[in-house]
């Protein structure tokens, strides 16, 4: 039987995301959270978006603090 001409990668956690929920998780529990505005991009390039607590209230602020994620990785971008 012949071999299979490549091999898939085996998916690796992305340490660096949990790390990230982790601290966002217990800054939550303390309060010092108070509203999120986030996108998820799962491991099958699919993405979900959504908005809570005073994100969510005030969405206004929340798309202002959006844009500024949008200037963020627009650097990323351009610095690769």
């Amino acid at each position: 039987m012949m071999k299979p001409p490549f091999r898939l990668a085996p998916y690796q956690i992305s340490t660096d995301t949990v790390l990230a929920c982790e601290q966002l998780l217990a800054e939550a529990r303390r309060g010092d959270v108070i509203g999120i505005a986030f996108v998820v991009m799962r491991k099958q390039r699919s993405y979900w978006v959504y908005a809570a607590g005073e994100c969510r209230r005030n969405p206004t602020f929340a798309r202002g603090m959006v844009m500024a994620l949008n200037d963020k990785l627009g650097k990323l971008v351009g610095s690769r």
